[in-house]
């Protein structure tokens, strides 16, 4: 089977008012059962576990960015899992939560016990959803952000393919909105975007283009191919198998080792 790592950003799955879109993580899950069921073995990096806590716990008092980060992500990635595992539960899929961190990508023992805990998941059709540990991640424990994350899951895990799904539709050589601005279809290996890469942050979570052109930069040269896409579009996963040529999405092309 084919091996995929789908990331999936906070802005995809974040409201406007900051909640968690239910409706569009369920539509994520019906795009992964389908992948699924046409031979596609697939990893779930999923943001959002902020964006739930939000949404479920009122607090009338002050909270520093640690303090939200922690009470938010603690309370919301059981929710957060929780809406998984129900929706999901519906096409027969079973889901295993991992939450990692930064130092468990580090050679040895931890590295190794993570992967091994994801092979017999994925070995026994267990779909991995996987998020930073957020509870026990901050400062310089913590991913860059779940870009960061996804990569080095990707080349953990040997992925074939790695999707970011953001809330544009790729890199273009300036302003999405501006005039003349073009979407950049497909980067080969050692091509420099950086001229074209805006500091912009996440609306809602920590990257931004700038994290998933150095995510997808690293990916690649490590053999994988990535493709930045927007999550926003319908059926955008499948579109991305079944009509590739007129799907928008920018492509980074795998270094051949």
């Amino acid at each position: 089977m084919k091996r995929i790592v789908v990331k999936v950003g906070s802005n995809v799955l974040t409201r406007p008012d900051g909640k968690l879109d239910v409706t569009r993580v369920s539509a994520i899950v019906d795009q992964i059962a389908w992948l699924r069921n046409n031979g596609y073995e697939v990893i779930l990096v999923s943001s959002g576990a902020m964006a739930a806590g939000r949404g479920e716990l009122r607090v009338n008092h002050a909270l520093d960015s640690v303090e939200q980060r922690q009470l938010f992500s603690a309370v919301g990635q059981v929710k957060l899992v929780g809406l998984y595992y129900d929706i999901f539960r519906e096409f027969g899929i079973h889901v295993g939560q991992v939450l990692t961190m930064k130092e468990n990508f580090k050679p040895g023992e931890q590295y190794n016990n993570q992967r091994a805990c994801m092979d017999v998941m994925l070995e026994n059709g267990v779909l991995p959803i996987v998020n930073e540990n957020d509870t026990v991640s901050v400062t310089e424990l913590m991913f860059t952000d779940n870009d960061e994350l996804s990569g080095l899951i990707a080349e953990m895990m040997k992925a074939e393919t790695l999707i970011l799904l953001s809330n544009i539709d790729g890199i273009f050589t300036g302003h999405p909105d501006a005039p003349g601005s073009e979407l950049v279809w497909e980067v080969e290996p050692g091509h420099d975007l950086s001229e074209y890469i805006l500091p912009e942050k996440s609306a809602f979570g920590r990257g931004g283009m700038h994290s998933k052109y150095t995510t997808a930069s690293k990916t690649q040269a490590a053999g994988i191919r990535v493709i930045i896409a927007n999550g926003e579009r319908e059926n955008i996963l499948i579109d991305l198998i079944e009509r590739p040529r007129v799907t928008p999405h920018t492509e980074f092309l795998p270094l051949q080792n």
